[in-house]
């Protein structure tokens, strides 16, 4: 019930910043971010049990190591954009979390290439190539 948990530190932190946004909106802010990072570094646990799973099967069906940690990366890099446009966002600054998200979107399209050859040259080695 982990996530009661984390939805009441969420309600207290939104309430707290709703009382001192008036006053201090620095504050504020400084509430959502630390209360965002704690928040993530809660969850950021869960995620090595669900590694070793992927692990585990990528290993019965044979897919190559260095695929499986690209997706992982890419994984990664998802969620660490996200996160930090959405905090961004919270700051107000909906351009800085839009360029935020556009590198994330840059760096999983860069680790991707490897991945994106090998299933291009596997579709082309499954064509018929030239005329009969």
């Amino acid at each position: 019930m982990e996530i009661i948990q984390i939805v009441g530190i969420g309600l207290i932190a939104a309430l707290l910043v709703i009382l001192v946004r008036e006053q201090k909106p620095q504050f504020a802010f400084l509430i959502t971010l630390f209360t965002g990072v704690f928040l993530f570094l809660l969850v950021i646990g869960k995620i090595g049990a669900v590694i070793e799973v992927i692990n585990e099967l990528a290993n019965r069906s044979g897919i190559p190591d260095v695929y499986l940690k690209t997706i992982l990366k890419i994984i990664g890099i998802a969620y660490v954009a996200e996160f930090g446009a959405q905090m961004v966002r919270d700051a107000g600054q909906e351009s800085i979390a839009s360029k935020i998200e556009f590198a994330g979107k840059i760096f999983i399209l860069v680790l991707a290439i490897p991945i994106i050859n090998v299933i291009i040259e596997t579709l082309l080695s499954l064509l018929p190539l030239g005329s009969s």
